[in-house]
């Protein structure tokens, strides 16, 4: 069975030339929306769409796609609301140091002393640095964890594991 990566939301169209307007939920826009490049529309019923990039261009906050064979706003009218993903086959070289949040949600965080302390929920990205958002082992109130190299020690995806040194005031 295929894994599936979100990396939008067609969330309107916009003009009559068949473009959608969508808000981007991937890292790497000027990769995934790359003319040339086949995304699947998710109509939600378990049927991928495969669409083709014709064209992209950035408009306010919005990415603006045409897609080939589609030449006017009543051929993509039908794909308002629904997410553009890729296969997780497809999914863009890491540097080192550097994971996708998929892969990040779900492992066990551990201190350094051996003290496990939940699982990571969700990942924000507030500013400057990402915030994990861990959910506790005891039911306590969800942590915030800085992802940052004095707190995040390791990084162990294949064990879904990660081991954090708890600086004063985390918790």
């Amino acid at each position: 069975m295929t894994k599936w990566l979100n990396v939008g939301k067609i969330v309107n169209t916009h003009g009559i030339r068949g473009e959608v307007r969508v808000i981007s939920r991937t890292d790497f826009p000027e990769e995934r929306y790359k003319i040339g490049n086949t995304l699947y529309v998710d109509k939600g019923d378990g049927n991928m769409v495969p669409v083709t990039i014709a064209a992209h261009r950035v408009h306010k906050q919005f990415d603006l796609l045409q897609f080939e064979g589609h030449p006017n706003i009543n051929d993509v009218e039908k794909y308002k609301g629904h997410l553009l993903k890729v296969s997780a086959d497809d999914s863009v070289e890491m540097e080192e140091g550097e994971f996708f949040y998929h892969d990040i949600i779900g492992c066990s965080v551990i201190t350094d002393e051996g003290k496990e302390l939940g699982k990571v929920k969700e990942i924000l990205s507030p500013g400057a640095n990402d915030v994990w958002v861990v959910k506790q082992k005891d039911f306590g109130p969800d942590l915030l964890i800085p992802y940052i190299p004095p707190v995040v020690k390791s990084v162990d995806i294949e064990n879904k594991q990660v081991i954090i040194h708890l600086m004063e005031g985390l918790i």
